[in-house]
């Protein structure tokens, strides 16, 4: 898939030094920080939605301590 973004010339720049510094490509390193950005919007949002379905059951929480002490840990 094709795709086009623009950059800020700040970034642009930070892209292209980062490029030829490396000997790597531009879109080497667009492809590896969206990769990385797309995994941890997902563990963020799949966080967030165990949360709401936690919360959706009523259910109380306890501290962690006392889960220990009845795991006898």
């Amino acid at each position: 898939m094709a795709l086009s973004i623009r950059l800020t010339p700040e970034d642009e720049e930070r892209l292209e030094r980062l490029a030829r510094r490396t000997g790597r490509s531009k879109t080497f390193y667009v492809r590896e920080a969206i990769h990385k950005y797309l995994g941890d919007l997902e563990d963020r949002f799949w966080a967030d939605s165990v949360v709401r379905e936690w919360e959706e059951t009523d259910r109380q929480s306890h501290p962690a301590e006392d889960l220990w002490d009845e795991l006898g840990v």
